[in-house]
Formats: structure tokens, sequence, C-alpha cells
């Protein structure tokens, strides 16, 4: 991965975001012999696909059965992946008291990559070009200039025939700055649409052992009194690494979401007495990301606008593409919508022509 660009370098198309959809997009333009420029803002790569040490995942966990570009890619990739653990009993926690549910009807058939959902794009990542991805710039400016479009980073220019924004339309909106400026209707569309899980803080609990299924629990819980509302089994293979997590909703903006002594409070009360000792406990808030939450992102609430038909339409003289999982027709937040966003894209820029 490099530094950064020249100024004034050239490229075919500039991908601004090194998450799943960014990283897809960039893998089959690059095999069609574009040259492609991925920007990302973090000193990593991967987006909401984040894992701890342990490689247990901090924001995008399953894919589904019914999801078919994920786990394609998954198996060209040559990746390993467990399912999700769904035997034994579920619980329903109510204000003083715990109620078990028989047969587990929380969780379905899905699947989680072997060591984190990371890795599906680290593994995606080694399939581009030397100097793909630059990490650690910022966008902060598209402007057109004739047939080209001329991004703006922190630290300098680089210019294309095509933008792809592999972020999620608020953040763009937030964040980037458009010459001439875009639709009134589009830049209100994007401000304006949630961003997936990005209110929510995931927290990771790992333990020496998984207790929970000895005593015949899948691990699984509905809360109605929190600080998790949800909370799942995440143990590697054979229970090792053995963890538990689950998701806080997001609170008032200048207030964390909650404290690791809330969060084993609530297991002991649900899961026992064992539950006390955790080994380590990640809580990890989506609000503090300004990469992927804008601010207020709490406050973004309706949905209607995933896979809105004005997303799938390129602006600027149409060279400028949404590709952000929330732009997605199907499966809308999920790995899969990033992909399905991702082809989209791909094939727009291929009928249009990545070159002046």
């Amino acid at each position: 991965m490099s530094d950064a660009p020249s100024p004034r370098l050239g490229v075919d198309v500039v991908v601004v975001g090194a998450g799943i959809a960014g990283l897809a997009v960039a893998q089959a333009l690059s095999e069609q012999g574009r040259r492609v420029a991925v920007i990302e803002a973090r000193a990593l790569i991967g987006g909401r696909l984040r894992s701890t040490r342990a490689g247990l995942d901090i924001g995008a966990t399953w894919f589904w059965d019914n999801e078919p570009r994920v786990a394609r890619l998954v198996k060209e990739l040559g990746l390993e992946v467990d399912r999700q653990y769904v035997a034994g009993d579920a619980l329903f926690h109510q204000r003083g008291a715990v109620q078990r549910l028989e047969g587990n009807p929380i969780d379905g058939p899905c699947s989680r990559i072997r060591g984190g959902a990371r890795r599906l794009a680290v593994a995606l990542a080694q399939q581009l070009p030397p100097d793909t991805v630059t990490c650690g710039q910022q966008v902060r400016r598209i402007t057109a200039l004739g047939d080209r479009l001329l991004v703006t980073t922190s630290v300098g220019e680089i210019s294309a025939s095509h933008v792809v924004l592999a972020l999620p339309p608020a953040v763009a909106a937030w964040g980037i700055t458009f010459t001439p400026s875009l639709p009134a209707d589009l830049t209100a569309l994007a401000a304006r649409t949630p961003v997936w899980m990005g209110a929510m803080t995931k927290v990771v609990i790992q333990y020496d052992e998984p207790f929970w299924r000895t005593a015949g629990l899948a691990g699984s819980a509905i809360s109605q009194v929190g600080p998790m509302r949800e909370v799942h089994d995440m143990c590697g293979p054979d229970g090792n690494p053995a963890a538990l997590f689950g998701f806080v909703p997001g609170t008032r903006v200048d207030e964390p979401t909650v404290t690791r002594r809330a969060i084993v409070e609530q297991l002991v009360e649900m899961f026992g007495a064992q539950a006390a000792s955790p080994t380590d406990v990640v809580i990890h808030d989506w609000r503090n990301e300004p990469y992927t939450s804008p601010p207020g992102v709490g406050a973004l609430v309706d949905y209607r606008g995933f896979g809105d038909p004005r997303f799938h339409e390129p602006a600027m003289g149409g060279r400028l593409h949404w590709s952000s999982t929330e732009t997605a027709v199907q499966f809308p937040g999920h790995v899969e919508g990033a992909l399905e966003a991702a082809a989209r894209t791909v094939a727009a820029i291929a009928r249009r022509g990545a070159r002046p």
C-alpha cells in the first residue's frame, strides 16, 4: 500500500473507501485492465469489517445462507467459515426475570468467517495490483473538470474518469464538497440516509471456556432491560476462543453507551455467576467512527432511503457512483448488499467506459 498519490496523478477510477464494497469494485475493475486508486481515510482497510486481536468481530459478523455473492467470494478467496452455533436454548431477559426459551427461536442458519470478517477485506486487497490502496487520507473535495473528476485529498490531488463513493451516503454528504454541487434532492437524500449499525455499540466478551454451552444454552438472548438488547455466541472452532457478543443501542451522543461493569452485571443476571469473570471485554461504539458515522447519526432513522433509485444513477455527468451497502436493493446493510452495490457500479463504469 502506498502512502500518497503523486499530485495530479491520473487514473481511470478513484474509489473512496477501502471497505468491502470499495475493494470489490477495485478488484473487478483492475481485472478488466483499469487503473484504479483506492483512497481510505483510516489507517487500515476493511471499513465496518473490523476484528479484535483474537479474530472476533466488532463490526459485520454474519452472512446468511441466501446470500450468494459473499458465499462465492469467500470460496474464491479460500477462506474458512464457521457455522453460527445455534444448539441449545435461548434466554428472554425481562426486568427481574430471565426466561429460558426452548429450542433457540432467536438464531437462524448463517456463517462467520473464521478469524474475523476483516480477513475477507484483507484477502480481497491482496488480489489488487501493488500500491492500489492508499490509507490515511481523507477525501475532501470532488470537482468536475471537463470529462474528468479531480479528487482533492488531505495530502494532494488525483484525477479520474470515474469516482466511486464506497462509503455511507451520509458520510459523503457531510465530509465531501462537490463542485458543482450535486442536485439538491440527491444531497438531501444522502444526508438523511441512515448508516447501517452506525449508531450501535457492539460488545465482545471473551471467556476461558463457553460455559453456557455446558449448561445447554445457545448463548443467544433477547433483553428488554439492556444495556445489550441482543446477545449471541461468537466462539471459534470447538469453542475456542470462547466469546459472546451483543448489541447496545445508542443513547445521547455525548455519553458512552455502556460500561464494562454494566455489561458484566447483565451477563451475570442472564447466564449466572460464571459470567462474572471475562478475560476480555471489547466495547466498540460506532458513533465514534467519523469515517463511518457522521455527527448526529443516531437521528438518521428513515430506512426508506436504502436502495433508493437515485443512488443507482451516476451523478456529475455519469462519472460519480454510489457504492455502499446502504445503496443496495437487496440485503442493504449486509456484506451481500455491499457486493451487490459494487457489481452495479462495475457494470455502470463498463457501459460508459473508464478512459477519456
